[in-house]
């Protein structure tokens, strides 16, 4: 006599819910094998693949201490304040661009016109407002890496952090561009 199902074909089990035991018997529920066989599929795949790139997340099993608490508390709490840092230095990156780029755009429309025959009531103003203008952009970027490296100072006690950060990176770059534009323009006076 042949079953029907899969299922009759094995003995029933009771299994406790909570602990996992199997009712009446000693061997715990990881003693015995149980394996589940899914069909490979692509979201498989590629659940598989996110999960072990992007990992589980912080999982907790047991009640933890007001220590480790604090600990991952002030983990958190660190990881805001690198983040607050990083927007924080990106606003310097976009105030130093604007300044830069409207001084160059200023300096070299007002040259424009002075090359076209108008005259200007003063013949130095367009280097004058471009040279301001890069000058006020580029101290403005130089201030924010300042205060930017100030910060991952800082925050260095409490957890490890790298320089080579995005934000960082593209403040150095545009204290560099911001340095060159304004000694072009000085170069120019002379």
């Amino acid at each position: 006599m042949r079953p029907d199902s899969i299922d009759e074909a094995r003995p029933a089990r009771d299994v406790d819910a909570m602990s996992g035991e199997h009712a009446g018997s000693e061997k715990p529920a990881a003693a015995i094998p149980m394996t589940v066989t899914a069909k490979p599929t692509f979201w498989n795949a590629l659940k598989a693949a996110l999960g072990s790139w992007w990992g589980t997340g912080p999982t907790v099993s047991r009640k933890q201490s007001s220590d480790e608490l604090a600990e991952d508390r002030t983990d958190m709490a660190g990881t805001r304040t690198l983040m607050a840092a990083d927007r924080t230095l990106m606003a310097w990156v976009r105030t130093s661009l604007s300044l830069n780029s409207f001084g160059f755009t200023i300096y070299k429309v007002l040259q424009g016109l002075s090359e076209a025959g108008i005259s200007l009531r003063h013949g130095q103003s367009p280097l004058e407002v471009g040279l301001f203008l890069t000058g006020l952009g580029t101290v403005a970027m130089v201030m924010g890496t300042i205060e930017y490296a100030q910060t991952l100072r800082d925050l260095h006690i409490y957890m490890e952090i790298k320089l080579r950060r995005p934000a960082f990176i593209m403040a150095l770059l545009m204290s560099v561009f911001g340095l060159f534009l304004f000694f072009n323009i000085v170069a120019r006076l002379f």
